[in-house]
């Protein structure tokens, strides 16, 4: 991990086209800004990783219902 110092109003560049601001320092909170390109999509963490999570049983689901819609037709075959 890199770790950098920044104060207010610094920024780092990520790549050629990523701003980062440290806008605000209030206590243990800080407010970034991000300055990207549209396509490119930005979230917190946690956001993040629940999105993830989603999609990772939405696919589980998917293979079930595919299963169990193969099976059905198996047994209507039959």
């Amino acid at each position: 991990m890199l770790v950098l110092t920044r104060k207010l109003n610094e920024s780092i560049m990520i790549g050629d086209n990523i701003e980062i601001t440290v806008l605000a320092v209030d206590g243990e909170q800080i407010k970034l800004g991000i300055n990207a390109p549209k396509q490119v999509e930005i979230h917190r963490k946690e956001i993040y990783l629940a999105i993830q999570q989603e999609n990772s049983d939405a696919l589980k689901s998917e293979s079930t219902i595919l299963t169990s819609l193969s099976e059905y037709f198996k047994k209507k075959n039959q």
